[in-house]
């Protein structure tokens, strides 16, 4: 187990001492080079596929099973017939649904918002806490759950209820989708689905991947910003997005100036990050106030990126999800940042 995400530290000191400059003129035009030159301007990440795409025939679980969970605890699960899959991301409930037993869920995270999930009961409150109350009332017959979503208190009750709670990893990385897959197909019975969806969703990830155009290399800061909790924030080196934004063959800023995880804004740190592209979440984009908003924050506006209003946002459902809707993701994504730019 991984432990509680880095994307949860809202309040730690920046790592490393770094220097004003970086601005200006000469950094402005390095951006049009880098991210396609002539007209660039804010663009949105569009073309994602709005449902997952499950395995056929639904596969038959072979139970009982017992397995080891990321926590260390064993787990004997003996039916499947109401799943709850939940985390931070909404990627174990679209592993389940790809895996083809989406039938069988009974309630949903609030990050689970794809449209086969999104008329079922939330079973979280105050954003992503569990409601022990909300789950038992669904009286589902097994949990799969990580570490990014609690709190601790609301597994334990639910375990003492008796029913089976398998924890899984919570590392958000790419190599790590396909072993999420495998650790849900192993819980719920279908290992030989899982392996067809994790070969289909390998293939789809490495495609993707190949659709960067060669010899651009932007560097893109993803910023992390939820204007009415007055929380701003920087991806680096392990916050997720620095996998995504190298998916697409750019750089990314945080990681390049040495930051891990998350850690806050400062005017400093991404003027010296000198970021060409800012990559935000589409509702973090609306609650600032929309790009204009977002040019106010801290360092923002002296940089390449906002000097030409080269701000990308993505739905927060999918640009970290890690699930099996990551291949999408990433050609979305590079889409958006080589492809919207006007020569």
């Amino acid at each position: 187990m991984t432990g509680a995400r880095a994307r949860r530290v809202l309040s730690v000191a920046l790592v490393c001492a770094l220097a004003a400059g970086c601005g200006g003129r000469p950094a402005a035009e390095h951006a049009g080079k880098a991210a396609g030159g002539g007209d660039c301007g804010p663009a949105t990440v569009t073309g994602l596929p709005d449902d997952v795409d499950p395995i056929t025939p639904e596969p038959k679980p072979k139970l009982p099973v017992t397995v080891t969970g990321a926590d260390g605890e064993k787990t004997t699960v003996t039916d499947t017939s109401r799943i709850l899959a939940l985390n931070m991301y909404g990627s174990l409930a679209e592993i389940v649904f790809s895996l083809g037993l989406g039938g069988h869920v009974v309630g949903r995270d609030a990050s689970t918002v794809f449209a086969s999930a999104k008329d079922l009961p939330l079973v979280t409150t105050h954003g992503h806490d569990l409601s022990a109350e909300a789950i038992l009332g669904l009286d589902p017959t097994v949990v799969l759950a990580d570490a990014s979503i609690g709190p601790a208190e609301a597994i334990t009750q639910i375990r003492a209820a008796g029913i089976p709670v398998v924890m899984v990893d919570d590392e958000q990385t790419l190599p790590a989708v396909t072993e999420h897959i495998a650790d849900v197909a192993e819980a719920l019975g279908v290992p030989d689905a899982g392996a067809k969806l994790a070969a289909r969703v390998t293939d789809g990830i490495a495609e993707a991947r190949r659709t960067a155009p060669e010899g651009r290399e932007p560097t893109i800061a993803f910023l992390y910003v939820r204007g009415t909790a007055g929380v701003y924030l920087i991806g680096g080196d392990g916050a997720g997005s620095d996998a995504m934004i190298e998916a697409i063959g750019a750089r990314d800023a945080g990681s390049a100036i040495g930051l891990k995880g998350f850690r806050p804004l400062t005017s400093e740190g991404l003027i010296n990050a000198a970021p060409d592209v800012i990559l935000v979440m589409s509702s973090g984009l609306e609650s600032v106030g929309g790009v204009d908003g977002l040019l106010k924050l801290p360092g923002v506006a002296q940089t390449p990126a906002g000097e030409n209003r080269r701000v990308i946002d993505a739905d927060d459902g999918s640009l970290l999800n890690f699930g099996a809707r990551t291949g999408d993701t990433i050609a979305a994504l590079a889409h958006a940042v080589y492809e919207t730019c006007k020569a």
